[in-house]
């Protein structure tokens, strides 16, 4: 493994960092510009991208396209599946990080044209390109990229006055073999900063068609608290932000040389 980058058998996905919401998407959103834009901040996991994949090595990085208020990626397709779908936030959200109207009513058809758009070719992508891995190296990590407010948004339905970690390890008990889990909470330990596993976020995505299938797919998930590198205020990075993405980094690929070892 080339200690200063991920491996080639790491995918990077990086789902919840864009801002962006098509010029035909717009209407569908009940909220004003003013209203939108506070939504963005509040619901992006801001310069994940950064944080995660700058550089990112020899691993293939997959990054949705829009923002989760467009359509999130990281949900199930099917609201049926999908546990958030009773907040109304399956994978197309009726409703804001504080459970107030987001958008119209949608027909079926308009939203399966934002899936069509928007989620279904993430998921090819994310597909083709674990599969393009497995078939190259015989084995498969996603490692997903998120961060998290310092305090809980409503729609979490969690204890806005708890104190939150610093880092989030997010596992699967079909794809995160209990010593890749060790690997990265002893890494990030190291740092000397705070870490939980599965709190306050807990699982870890893989494709669709592996979903508790394919064991040469593994998974893990790292949050990463907002707190530790932007402005709560302005939703900018802290000044110290290249510092702390380069720690995260570099805990994420001295786990994965601690598990491969």
């Amino acid at each position: 493994m080339n200690s200063s980058g991920y491996p080639p058998w790491v995918v990077l996905h990086i789902p919840h960092d864009s801002t962006f919401i098509p010029d035909q998407v717009r209407p569908q959103f009940v909220l004003s510009d003013h209203d939108l834009a506070l939504e963005l901040k509040r619901m992006t996991d801001h310069f994940t991208h950064a944080l995660f994949a700058e550089p990112s090595g020899e691993a293939t990085v997959i990054r949705a396209p829009v923002s989760r208020l467009v359509v999130d990626v990281e949900r199930f397709a099917a609201d049926d599946r999908e546990p958030m779908a009773a907040r109304g936030m399956g994978a197309v959200y009726e409703v804001t990080s504080h459970l107030t109207p987001l958008r119209r009513r949608l027909s079926a058809e308009e939203r399966a044209e934002l899936m069509g758009a928007w989620y279904h070719p993430h998921h090819e992508q994310l597909e083709a390109a674990v599969a393009d891995t497995l078939e190259r190296h015989g084995r498969c990590l996603v490692l997903d990229g998120h961060s998290f407010p310092g305090t809980a948004l409503p729609y979490e339905n969690a204890d806005p006055t708890a104190r939150r970690p610093d880092i989030c390890i997010g596992t699967d008990s079909f794809h995160s073999p209990k010593a890749l889990e060790q690997a990265f909470v002893d890494a990030f330990t190291r740092s000397g900063w705070s870490v939980a596993v599965n709190e306050p976020f807990a699982g870890a995505l893989v494709p669709a068609s592996r979903h508790h299938r394919d064991f040469r797919v593994m998974a893990v998930m790292v949050e990463v608290s907002r707190d530790l590198y932007l402005d709560r205020e302005s939703f900018e990075p802290k000044p110290d932000f290249a510092q702390i993405a380069a720690e995260v980094r570099h805990r994420c690929v001295e786990a994965l040389k601690a598990f491969q070892s």
